[in-house]
């Protein structure tokens, strides 16, 4: 199986980040579990399992930095698969045994982070195999499953499935839900779900991606087509071209209208069209009423009827750092780039000095929820808020090894950032008004500030784009 040897350094004088970075990093360490003889990164922050939801996606961003851990937040999923496909939305360890959990599906960050791995791992084709028939069985269980009206569109049925505690559009329907049939007299479950959709569309467009890599072009086009399926169902049956968003539907297929931020959800599984993902963005995610608060991206806009300024475990309102964390790939995929930097300061502030990482903010004040489940201790080390500041450091000032390229980010800051793998090395010199980019100790280019500059793994330029709207790409001088 894959390994691979990765590190990465990061030195600024500025104190706030080097102060976040280098807690970010203790705190991640603390979170690592030995479950079963293999070291995992749980979610932390009293969250000591791993979830679906979150997991495989951290465990790709730690890789970075501690490859054979973050291989794991994948592999344990798809070793734990069931024999009719059902993927585990969490794993524990109870009474020193490794458990699998099928009550819910707790999201699916999985295809696209577990995909990557295979590309920092060396390109091992039986691990390339594995993640492939593990989307294909998923898929299937999807559709052979969670359609149960046969309306052609997939279902959540409790809160758990798509990871929104105690989330008031969900009404009375259950937390968790073990049963292969959906429950039953409830307000809106089985609710005809985007998120759930999405993991479809995200299998799918992963296996037409893997087929591309194995060189079958058959398979790459027939998993293409089935994606486009799901994405054209996901359109005609749930958006809603009058108010510009994604809205699931209920039990009785009546448009559920509360405004929530899972359109941004669907931008991380890429499940929209390009000019519909613009149009959310335009319309709700950028206006201050609605996504773009003090402290952005709540879960609920902020003036929907539904949305609940609660400061313990409640996607009805906060700004959720889990939200934050998928915000980069939800934005990479529409080439949204500048907004990554905005969001990036907007989390690095309101954690703030104190270098506490919790799971909500107050999107009014941007003042961190310290307390998550009533009657618990303070809450720390929660690993989405650290796991994000990490990867905004690496997007905007440093170096990201993503897939066949590397991202160097030239936000205007004194560091230097520097990313190790098996014995390589990108790192980049910023001065705060120009950067310089090495290659394994090569100069390969210098560039102006607030750049994000795409190359290839030796340092040719792929591509320039702004992460700063007076950022001029012209200032990209290879050597």
């Amino acid at each position: 199986m894959m390994q691979a040897n990765t590190g990465v350094r990061f030195e600024t004088k500025a104190p706030l980040l080097s102060q976040l970075v280098k807690q970010a990093e203790e705190k991640c360490r603390l979170n690592i579990k030995n479950f079963g003889g293999d070291p995992v990164l749980v979610e932390g922050g009293g969250y000591e399992k791993i979830w679906l939801e979150t997991q495989p996606m951290g465990g790709a961003m730690y890789a970075s930095r501690d490859f054979a851990t973050g291989l794991n937040n994948s592999l344990m999923f798809m070793r734990h698969q069931r024999a009719d496909g059902r993927i585990p939305g969490s794993i524990a360890v109870i009474d020193g045994k490794v458990v699998p959990q099928f009550n819910k599906f707790q999201g699916f960050c999985f295809p696209e982070p577990a995909l990557d791995l295979y590309y920092l791992g060396g390109k091992d084709a039986e691990y390339l195999a594995q993640l492939a028939k593990t989307l294909e069985a998923f898929d299937a269980y999807l559709w052979r499953v969670r359609d149960s009206d046969g309306d052609g569109c997939l279902e959540t049925w409790c809160k758990y499935d798509t990871g929104e505690d105690h989330a008031m559009r969900y009404a009375d329907a259950p937390d968790p839900w073990e049963e292969e049939t959906p429950p039953q007299g409830c307000t809106a479950v089985p609710i005809a779900s985007m998120d759930v959709m999405s993991y479809s569309y995200a299998c799918r467009e992963t296996l037409a991606e893997i087929a591309r890599i194995s060189g079958d072009a058959e398979a790459q086009a027939q998993w293409a087509a089935k994606a486009k399926a799901v994405q054209d169902k996901m359109v005609s049956y749930l958006w809603d071209d009058a108010r510009g968003a994604m809205f699931d539907r209920d039990k009785n297929h009546n448009q559920m209208p509360t405004l929530i931020h899972n359109t941004l959800r669907c931008m991380y599984w890429h499940s929209l069209p390009d000019a519909l993902a613009e149009r959310f963005v335009k319309e709700h995610l950028l206006n201050p009423q609605e996504f773009w608060t003090k402290m952005p991206l709540p879960s609920v806009a902020a003036n929907d009827p539904l949305f609940r300024n609660v400061t313990t475990n409640n996607w009805s309102g906060q700004a959720e750092a889990l939200t934050y964390q998928r915000a980069i790939r939800a934005l990479e995929n529409y080439g949204m780039y500048e907004l990554i930097p905005q969001l990036g300061q907007k989390l690095m502030q309101a954690i703030g000095p104190q270098c506490r990482f919790v799971q909500q903010y107050d999107p009014f004040t941007g003042e961190p929820s310290v307390i998550c489940e009533p009657g618990q201790p303070p809450q720390d080390a929660y690993g989405p808020a650290m796991l994000s500041v990490l990867e905004y450091t690496a997007r905007m000032y440093g170096v990201s090894l993503v897939r066949d390229t590397v991202v160097w980010g030239t936000c205007p800051l004194e560091c230097r950032y520097t990313q190790a793998l098996n014995g390589r090395s990108w790192e980049i010199v910023n001065s705060g008004h120009e950067a310089e980019a090495f290659v394994d100790g090569r100069k390969v280019f210098t560039a102006g500030p607030g750049l994000r500059i795409t190359t290839d793994l030796d340092g040719n330029i792929l591509g320039t784009a702004r992460y700063l709207p007076d950022a001029d790409p012209a200032q990209v001088t290879p050597q």
